[in-house]
């Protein structure tokens, strides 16, 4: 009986360790699933999160590039009142030079001068990239010309620019004050009758 009472026993633990052994593989296998639904999670959020801050640092890259670009507008045409204002005076110089009567010698001193002066002030605005637009003979370009009139004339392409009333003027390759001009229209073809 004694050897039965050990049997019994042994087997009474044998069946209660293969219970444990199940609940551990059952509550294991619960876990296991739980913690692998965590770790997919977690590895979403880190791609969310490894979007969100390439996402983040493409928009400031963004910003400084903006940035340097408008300082570098601001340097480029910081001038751009300054030197519209000036373009009066040039106009006027320039006005005085064509206007002056050059065969007078009482003048002509004073003509050399107001030429020395124009020719400087050219010079300076052409030294901070403000260059001056005379399209006399060129092709009408609307982005840089602005026609005051047209004229027939036969010797010329049509919207060829005949004379500059004003001359035009740019920054760094930005148009400033468009040019005057008149410009020649298409010659009206003569219809042959007699045909």
């Amino acid at each position: 009986m004694a050897e039965q009472n050990i049997e019994s026993t042994d087997t009474l633990q044998a069946d209660a360790a293969t219970d444990t052994v199940d609940l551990a593989t059952d509550s294991g296998a619960d876990g296991g699933e739980h913690l692998q639904a965590e770790i997919e999670k977690l590895q979403q959020e880190l791609v969310e999160i490894k979007e969100q801050s390439l996402r983040v640092a493409a928009e400031a890259q963004n910003q400084r590039r903006r940035a340097e670009r408008d300082v570098e507008n601001a340097h480029k045409f910081a001038l751009e009142k300054f030197a519209g204002a000036l373009l009066v005076v040039a106009d006027n110089l320039e006005r005085s030079v064509d206007a002056a009567d050059r065969s007078n010698e009482t003048i002509k001193p004073l003509l050399d001068g107001v030429e020395l002066t124009y020719k400087g002030l050219i010079d300076t605005l052409e030294k901070f990239q403000v260059a001056q637009l005379n399209p006399v003979g060129e092709p009408f370009d609307p982005q840089l010309h602005q026609a005051i009139t047209m004229l027939d004339n036969p010797d010329t392409e049509p919207n060829t620019v005949l004379h500059v009333m004003q001359k035009g003027y740019t920054l760094n390759g930005r148009l400033l004050r468009p040019a005057m001009v008149v410009v020649s229209k298409g010659v009206a073809k003569k219809i042959d009758e007699s045909a």
